[in-house]
């Protein structure tokens, strides 16, 4: 049996009467502000529960009806899991139930009828996850749950997940949900070069996607510090690139991420970052590689003539004809691994000095009048249409068009095949991307990075004590009220709007590997989950990260409960005495 952390205290004898479900249809007559004795995590788009406010609990014998399918069993995997979940959490909300007037139904909920229109959508950018989920009052034995695809199917099975509470498993009847999510893409991107992560740390983050109802799992496999991916064609970048042989993921690691990425509704997206951050390539190519283990900002030198962002230096050199036999194998090998349709190319932070450092390059720019930008587009025209040639749409980094030094002309991309991420500047790139007609998710390191905050991880470095940031490049730490209050549209008119299609809280591993993975990415990374699903602004337009903090606390209990380590958001004080923590005042510098 599975309980929850605190389930056995005194503590939840306390009331929280702040966990209100706020958020109803217009069109229901029933639809007023209603307290629910649970909490769902992302906050539905539209819930309402009718009086009299009636519970109801599940027969020792409650299953799950749903279709099968040849053609997707996914779904049948969801349901097992759900199932599994169901009949052994224990999860008791902190909310005194026993305060409340609530009627008893004597009637138990004896099933869970699924019905999906398309059995066969694919789990793509774009596909229809809405549902939804009514449980009758009274007499009926039978709750409902629509969806017009299995993923739409998994969301709702997650919110039902949600609505059951107790030892007796109960769940309130006469509820009605209609759920979907503002935006398309709602991604976590791991870093698992810097730091090596097991592939049961990725698992774990991927169901606690899953119970958020995120659908993007970004996994920046390799950089300049290592190479952990084995490929087929190339087993010589992950044997002299790798940390070491147990640091290494295998055809079949990668096999198992994806199939547990489908069986929970994530989507996962290979990111090979090229032609910078390639430096762990050079031992099984150093003469495709520039700059390769040399010391990263030499002594003496400007900022500007800097061989990398950060220790550990190379890149792949556009000029060396070998490069791209390497970099297609590499392409084919990922894109056969990896079903998704989105491909990943990386293209950031592309240093001048480490090319400046290397022979060939010298020479081009010096005899043939040519520049860095002419280099980087070289590698674009001949990488570009590898990864197109699979039917993939390419996603790069933003520094590919935007960068102030080396960068494209942005002709070469074509709106149709090409997906830009953001991470600098805020809003501002975002528009000018939008602008230009390009698709675009947003991962503003002001908001999103969640690796920030912890400091610097370079040695002998003054900025730690001196820097108000601790050294941290990004600092100050983004909490999970700064997450929640992005607004990632801010600014654009609304073609712009519907161009971008969502965003992505990161996780760069300079500091982190699995030791510390869940508490730096939950709860904050749940935090961006519901504003990417029903907003971060009530049905007023007032921004209700406010409201969302008791539901946030009950919803970071609830997760660990299911094997997640969330960091508290809350001493456990302010669950005992609710509202005490707030401040009925704003708070203004003196």
């Amino acid at each position: 049996m599975t309980s929850h952390p605190i389930a056995t205290s005194h503590v939840f004898s306390t009331i929280l009467t702040a966990l209100l479900l706020l958020i109803h249809s217009s069109a229901t007559a029933t639809a007023t502000a209603t307290a629910l004795p649970v909490n769902v995590w992302p906050k539905p788009t539209s819930i309402s529960w009718s009086s009299p406010y009636t519970i109801a609990t599940l027969s020792p014998t409650f299953q799950f009806d749903s279709p099968s399918s040849p053609s997707n069993h996914y779904l049948s995997a969801a349901v097992a899991r759900y199932h599994r979940l169901i009949s052994s959490e224990r999860h008791r909300p902190i909310y005194d139930t026993t305060t409340t007037n609530f009627s008893t139904s004597p009637t138990p909920l004896q099933s869970l009828s699924i019905s999906v229109v398309d059995l066969a959508a694919p789990l793509i950018h774009g596909v229809d996850e809405s549902y939804t989920l009514s449980i009758p009052n009274y007499s009926a034995t039978a709750a409902n749950l629509s969806a017009a695809t299995v993923w739409g199917a998994m969301r709702g099975l997650e919110t039902f997940s949600q609505l059951v509470w107790g030892g007796r498993r109960r769940v309130p009847v006469g509820v009605e949900i209609r759920d979907a999510p503002l935006f398309g893409h709602r991604g976590f991107l791991l870093d698992t070069s810097r730091n090596f992560y097991p592939v049961e740390d990725i698992l774990r983050t991927i169901k606690a996607m899953s119970h958020n109802k995120m659908n993007v799992f970004h996994w920046h496999i390799t950089d300049s510090h290592s190479f952990p991916l084995e490929l087929p064609s190339e087993p010589g970048l992950a044997a002299k690139g790798a940390y070491g042989r147990g640091m290494r993921y295998s055809v079949a690691d990668v096999g198992r991420v994806v199939q547990y990425g489908y069986e929970h509704g994530v989507r996962v997206v290979p990111e090979v970052d090229t032609p910078a951050h390639t430096g762990s390539w050079a031992g099984a190519y150093p003469d495709i590689i520039t700059c390769a283990d040399k010391f990263w900002w030499p002594a003496g030198s400007p900022w500007a003539d800097r061989l990398a962002a950060e220790p550990g230096t190379g890149q792949l050199n556009p000029l060396h004809p070998k490069t791209y036999q390497v970099v297609g194998n590499v392409i084919n090998d990922i894109a056969s691994m990896f079903p998704e349709p989105f491909f990943h190319g990386g293209a950031d932070e592309v240093t001048p000095g480490c090319w400046k450092a290397d022979p060939s390059i010298q020479s081009f720019l010096s005899q043939q009048n040519g520049t860095l930008s002419q280099i980087l587009e070289t590698f674009i025209n001949k990488t570009l249409p590898i990864i197109t040639s699979h039917n993939k749409t390419a996603v790069y980094w933003e520094d590919v068009i935007l960068a102030p030094d080396v960068k494209v002309n942005p002709a070469v991309f074509s709106p149709e095949h090409t997906v830009f991420q953001t991470w600098n500047n805020g809003p501002n790139n975002t528009k000018l991307l939008t602008a230009a007609g390009y698709r675009v998710i947003v991962s503003s390191w002001e908001f999103y990075y969640l690796d920030c905050g912890h400091g610097d991880f370079l040695g002998n470095d003054s900025h730690s004590d001196v820097d108000s940031n601790g050294g941290s490049w990004c600092g100050p730490y983004k909490t999970w009220q700064k997450v929640y209050n992005y607004d990632i549209t801010h600014g654009l008119s609304e073609v712009e709007k519907g161009r971008v299609l969502g965003a992505e809280v990161a996780l760069w591993s300079e500091q982190a590997d699995g030791a510390v993975l869940d508490a730096r990415v939950w709860p904050r990374a749940a935090a961006m989950a519901e504003a990417m699903w029903s907003g971060n602004r009530d049905e007023k337009g007032v921004k209700r990260y406010a409201e969302a903090t008791d539901r946030l606390n009950e919803w970071r209990y609830r997760m660990v409960g299911r094997g997640i380590m969330a960091e508290p958001i809350q001493p456990l004080w302010c669950l005992r005495n609710p509202g005490m923590c707030n401040t009925v005042k704003p708070f203004v510098a003196q």
